[in-house]
């Protein structure tokens, strides 16, 4: 039978894993902790932006932007998540329970993975609008909901898991070094699925990439080519870069490191550079803000709107009345939804 250690300190498992845990702060401590913290705010204000301006603009009611309202809401949870662990760390990191350590890592791992499936279910539906030469999906309300919660489904099930079994309270030889509660078989399968799923974004957004292209190719031979159309695609083009680079550049870093530690790498110094791929992974929730929604101008448009709720609340009573102009009206496609002009 075997022995389990639930009754020992979190210091007890660092040792184990030989992972330094200081009992004093450390200048390098404060710093990362400052940083984070900046991070951790910045995170939460941009995507409370954006998931406000998509419940109150009406043009942002489709498929497409309630999932990056979801992808808002999972990184606002991760930046949440990093500003708890930036409590909870450093020489604080010895006085947290069991029970404290596995909610910290329980958040960040939760968040993360919601977070990296959200990326995944919009590339999906951009690769499919994209083809059908559509502006929405056709996807009901109801799927989308239904696709949003399998979304947290999965996510919280991934980052629940150590906490109810995968563990090495029982095995300390199979305790990771990165995160010494761990099994290292837990972290190789979730260094895995991610790079499997990134895997899959590559492949998705490669694609759109060289259908774009090819598309712009073909109808810049055509005189009938409207230059409108052209600027949409290259805007296009455009994104989908910005948005596989900063993917690869944020993710890929860290699940590596998390995989070479779940393989049990001795000559790989990770948690030397444990702390950077984590606040890398974080700036990847800031820049799904920036690139997913500052591109779109109906979206910067409401986000002038929130900013300067002031002014707009003090000229509400001006006799100036806002008609939808020639120009908008004709924003109505066939199937009555707004094309907005986005490049997402």
């Amino acid at each position: 039978m075997k022995h389990c250690f639930y009754n020992e300190t979190v210091g007890f498992f660092y040792n184990n894993s030989r992972k330094e845990l200081t009992t004093y702060w450390r200048t390098k401590d404060v710093l990362v902790v400052a940083l984070g913290l900046t991070v951790s705010v910045i995170v939460l204000l941009t995507n409370l932006l954006v998931i406000t301006a998509i419940i109150i603009n009406r043009r942002f009611h489709y498929p497409i932007y309630y999932l990056l309202g979801n992808l808002a809401a999972a990184d606002l949870f991760a930046g949440i998540a990093y500003m708890f662990l930036m409590f909870h760390t450093g020489p604080r990191t010895a006085e947290l329970s069991l029970k404290t350590w596995f909610i910290r890592q329980s958040l960040l791992d939760t968040s993360l993975t919601a977070s990296v499936v959200n990326l995944l279910a919009i590339a999906v539906e951009r690769h499919q609008t994209v083809f059908t030469m559509q502006l929405h999906s056709k996807m009901s309300n109801q799927r989308v909901m239904i696709l949003i919660f399998c979304i947290w489904v999965t996510a919280l099930l991934l980052g629940l898991i150590p906490s109810y079994g995968w563990h090495c309270l029982c095995a300390l030889e199979k305790c990771s070094s990165m995160a010494p509660l761990y099994s290292r078989s837990y972290l190789t399968f979730w260094a895995i699925s991610n790079l499997v799923i990134f895997l899959i974004m590559v492949v998705v957004y490669t694609h759109i990439f060289i259908y774009v292209k090819r598309k712009m190719t073909r109808m810049s031979k055509h005189t009938s080519f409207h230059p409108r159309y052209k600027e949409t695609m290259i805007s296009l083009v455009k994104t989908v870069t910005i948005i596989l680079s900063a993917f690869v550049i944020c993710w890929t870093p860290g699940q590596v490191v998390l995989l070479l530690d779940g393989l049990g790498c001795k000559s790989c110094n990770v948690l030397a550079v444990e702390k950077y791929v984590l606040l890398l992974a974080e700036i990847n929730s800031l820049i799904n803000a920036i690139v997913y929604s500052y591109r779109d101008n109906e979206m910067r448009s409401t986000f002038r709107r929130i900013l300067c709720f002031v002014c707009y609340r003090n000229s509400k009573y001006t006799p100036t009345v806002v008609k939808l102009n020639t120009t908008d009206r004709r924003t109505l496609s066939q199937n009555g939804h707004f094309t907005v002009d986005s490049s997402i």
